[in-house]
């Protein structure tokens, strides 16, 4: 089985290391054996001025791993929305009201609902191809999640290069190598069966360190500055 899957990490750290916008939303084509990415895209936000309420970041994602999708034609698209893996193109409003998630989860979904079901419907009719809400449980998108590190790492280079020094919160439970010409990322989580990832980068000039980030356990800290 072929799966497109998107997911949005990696987030701009304040020196009191609190979020101030997320960086990257990442889209990967995973294939078997379903533990990197045959391909990936990613589309950066701007951090300093992100809506981190959730609805920025879904909308990206549907939009990224679209984008993908029609380019690589998989068997199946995997959203980062834990909706008990509901088509998308099926999600009305009678449909979120009965969902088991939070008042709040369900106005934005109400919201998004406008955009996204009809994109989603277009799409299933035009190549036959579901998009499903299925959230963490899905192996592709937590390699999508590990390569939106991967690509918030490398943002975080370029502005330290221009800027001086980076701060990035990496997503949940991996870490990344700043190695020659390349970045690579590997889950923590010694039951997820080895996931990684890897991708190309300008390493040159810049020094760096990684550690636990002191305030929100499984989360590491990547600070960045240009030498």
């Amino acid at each position: 089985m072929r799966i497109v899957a998107a997911d949005t990490g990696g987030a701009v750290l304040d020196e009191e290391y609190n979020p101030v916008g997320l960086i990257a939303t990442a889209a990967v084509l995973v294939e078997k054996p379903y533990r990197t990415a045959t391909l990936s895209i990613v589309k950066y936000a701007n951090p300093f001025n992100y809506d981190l309420g959730g609805r920025q970041a879904i909308r990206d994602e549907a939009l990224l791993a679209v984008k993908l999708a029609r380019k690589v034609k998989p068997d199946v698209v995997h959203l980062d929305s834990t909706l008990g893996g509901i088509e998308i193109r099926k999600l009305d409003d009678v449909t979120i009201d009965a969902l088991r998630i939070s008042d709040r989860g369900k106005a934005i979904w109400h919201e998004l609902r406008k955009d996204l079901q009809p994109l989603a419907r277009r799409f299933w009719e035009d190549t036959g191809i579901e998009i499903l809400a299925v959230g963490k449980e899905s192996v592709p998108v937590r390699i999508a999640e590990i390569f939106s590190g991967l690509y918030s790492t490398k943002w975080a280079l370029e502005y330290a290069r221009e800027n001086g020094k980076a701060i990035v919160g990496l997503p949940r439970y991996m870490k990344v190598e700043i190695r020659p010409g390349k970045i690579y990322g590997e889950s923590l989580d010694p039951r997820e069966g080895g996931l990684y990832g890897e991708i190309e980068a300008d390493t040159e000039g810049i020094g760096w360190e990684l550690y636990p980030n002191p305030l929100v356990r499984r989360f590491m800290v990547l600070e960045v500055w240009r030498e």
